[in-house]
């Protein structure tokens, strides 16, 4: 043994025996959380403060104990100058100590003095004489992980390079959720993982930039530094169906947090099953932004400042009369100030018990609070509220515009044409009332719209919306209501939309989103895809009626191969290339139009290889409809038939941005299994 192997030697020993000593540590943290669940809500704090206290430590503990296992740190850094100069400071998903005024044995990621550890360069060292990263596998014996390796670059003497250990945990084979990228963050997205609280940021991330991981992790960083003002407006993270948002579940516990929202907007707007679908007509109007006038003319059709005469309200043996006009006049008023409709009803009130209250107080001097609870509940006033701004649902407003031409004609005159409107309208009988109607997937959409109309929803402190291409201007909207007084982090690729209403515009969707003047930050290099799928998807992407740069990768060529088959032995060639793929490491994702799946499942079946759907996450093998693959990566991808996934959105449809979506799968191998003329 070289005194070079001695040296690296001694040193990996000295690294392993501080993971021991941290993972005792984080044994006592653990144990000391879980004391204090039991004792730290007796103490000083009473009623609701107790409770208050008492969950934040019972979270505290959960979050603690439900940490996933793993290596409790990923890198070190040795400063050379500044405050921290002679210190090595280790680097993990969380902060471990001994005691509470004690130094750090770990840093958390989030903290300040860790983005030097993604910062730091050559060049610009801030500080850092050696940046060292660490290997890591799977521990035996029982432990979580085992320290394999380290390098080192030496940044003080001008060396900086992104070594194996580094390339090693990005092609590390993709078998089960999403994984954090805390060891592996680059400086660009470091950037927009730091952005401050009240700071809007959209990703145009291509395929492989880690624009989802990226707003995770921002999503832990808010947590981390602003924890009482989110925890007092919640963060909202938006996806775009179940089987994503399993893929993404284990993120944000493995990076130390919890208590984080994980939804899709369907989910946070069903007010009612869905139990009718639209056809393309319809549902293409239903998600215009123009609806939402209808929508607005729909309701305040309802506000109607002269339907009542004159008010008189009942004092003791007096009575207070407010003549007609003067009703008519608060109305009026209140009606162009524009508040949400509920607000505006109740302002009415307010100002008719402020008509009665200045005339009782001339002639009988001030009020008491017992008079004006007394006024505003008497029942004539009440009855003339609901004759001028009557109480109403967002059911009692939709159901008749949608089941009344006449209706619907009067609130979409110069807004929708005779044909549109015809489109818009329910087929067959209408409902009796809005108690009986069936629902489709877009009127929840509107009654969501009507909802924010009466009232503003209680929002988050900050949404993150992935996907974010394919929202329609309406399901913006409903974004925006949940993020009126907080800030958005909007992640996408226009030329990964595949909905009809798909954007081609960032700032179309921003404005809608209410963040027309919010940065745009392309994210173009790829550390997932190799560069040859790469290469094939830029030849797809040239076809694409998008505004967005050719990706690049620095990942090695990868594997692609192009297999033709004869026309019907398709499901043949799929069964032979995936046996192929399960004589290399990693997942295997059989990716196919929807039609194709159930026939691909079987021809595996038959073949005996066990295939599951896209939501078992742990599966091998999985046989995935190209409608739900976006957002999911396998290290082995087989598209099949191009042409059919292209076509299967038909004429006019989306198709070849779906096609695009299945070729940027890959993380190491695509095999691409053809009998039609391939599109690209």
């Amino acid at each position: 043994m070289t005194s070079t192997d001695t040296a690296l030697q001694r040193a990996l020993d000295h690294e392993r025996a501080h993971h021991d000593h941290c993972r005792t540590a984080l044994a006592a943290m653990v144990e000391g959380a879980r004391e204090h669940v039991v004792t730290g809500e007796d103490v000083s704090a009473s009623g609701a403060d107790a409770e208050v206290l008492g969950y934040r430590l019972r979270s505290r503990a959960k979050e603690m104990r439900e940490l996933p296992p793993g290596p409790l740190f990923f890198g070190r850094l040795d400063f050379a100058e500044g405050e921290e100069t002679g210190r090595a400071l280790h680097i993990g998903r969380l902060r471990i100590t001994e005691h509470p005024a004690a130094p750090p044995l770990v840093v958390d990621w989030r903290a300040p003095v860790s983005r030097a550890f993604y910062q730091a360069t050559a060049s610009d060292p801030r500080g850092v004489d050696v940046r060292r990263r660490f290997g890591w596998a799977p521990g035996s014996r029982g432990e979580s992980a085992d320290l394999t390796g380290m390098e080192d670059e030496h940044l003080g003497r001008g060396e900086s390079r992104a070594g194996a250990i580094v390339a090693r945990e990005i092609e590390r084979p993709r078998v089960g959720p999403m994984r954090d990228i805390a060891a592996t963050i680059q400086p660009e997205q470091d950037d927009l993982v730091r952005a401050g609280l009240g700071t809007t940021v959209c990703v145009q991330g291509a395929p492989g930039t880690g624009k989802t991981a990226v707003g995770l992790h921002r999503a832990a960083y808010l947590l981390y530094t602003h924890p009482q003002r989110i925890e007092r407006g919640g963060l909202l993270i938006l996806g775009p169906n179940p089987t994503f948002l399993s893929y993404i579940a284990e993120v944000l516990p493995a990076l130390g947090e919890s208590g984080v929202r994980q939804s899709t907007l369907d989910r946070e707007i069903a007010r009612h099953p869905v139990t009718r679908t639209d056809d393309v007509r319809a549902a293409a109007l239903k998600h215009d932004a123009r609806t939402a006038e209808v929508l607005r003319r729909a309701l305040y059709a309802r506000v109607d400042p002269g339907a009542a005469g004159d008010l008189t309200v009942p004092d003791g043996s007096y009575r207070w009369r407010v003549p007609a006009e003067a009703l008519a006049r608060v109305v009026a008023d209140v009606r162009r100030e524009q508040p949400p409709y509920t607000v505006g009803r109740e302002r009415v009130r307010a100002r008719i018990v402020r008509y009665v209250q200045e005339r009782a107080e001339r002639r009988a001097g001030p009020r008491t609070n017992a008079w004006l609870r007394r006024v505003e509940r008497a029942r004539p006033v009440g009855a003339v509220l609901d004759a001028v701004w009557p109480r109403v649902r967002p059911e009692e407003v939709l159901a008749p515009l949608l089941g009344d031409p006449a209706e619907l004609a009067r609130a979409a005159d110069g807004v929708l044409d005779d044909e549109e409107q015809r489109a818009l309208l329910w087929t067959g009988r209408a409902p009796r009332s809005w108690k009986s109607a069936r629902w489709s997937a877009a009127d929840l959409l509107l009654l969501d719209e009507v909802a924010g109309l009466l009232e503003h929803p209680e929002g988050y402190g900050h949404v993150v919306v992935d996907e974010a291409q394919d929202l329609s201007p309406m399901e913006c909207r409903a974004i925006a209501r949940r993020s009126a007084f907080g800030s958005l982090t909007v992640l996408g690729d226009l030329a990964q939309g595949t909905t009809p209403w798909a954007a081609r515009s960032w700032r179309t969707v921003l404005a809608h989103l209410g963040r027309p003047d919010a940065a745009v930050v392309p994210l173009t290099t790829g550390f997932r895809v190799p560069k040859k799928v790469v290469g094939l998807a830029n030849r797809l992407l040239e076809r694409l009626d998008v505004d967005v740069p050719p990706a690049r990768s620095l990942r090695g060529d990868g594997e692609l191969t192009l297999r033709e088959a004869a026309p019907g032995a398709v499901p043949e060639a799929v069964v032979d290339a995936v046996r192929h793929a399960l004589t290399r490491e990693g997942s295997v994702g059989v990716v196919a139009a929807d039609p194709d799946v159930p026939g691909l499942r079987a021809a595996l079946d038959a073949a005996g290889i066990a295939a599951a759907g896209p939501e078992a996450l742990s599966a091998r093998v999985a046989v995935v409809p190209a409608s739900v693959v976006k957002g999911l990566e396998y290290d082995h991808v087989v598209a099949v038939e191009p042409a059919a996934i292209a076509a299967a959105e038909g004429p006019g449809g989306r198709g070849l941005h779906r096609l695009y979506v299945v070729l940027t799968r890959a993380v190491s191998r695509l095999d691409v299994v053809h009998a039609r003329p391939l599109p690209f």
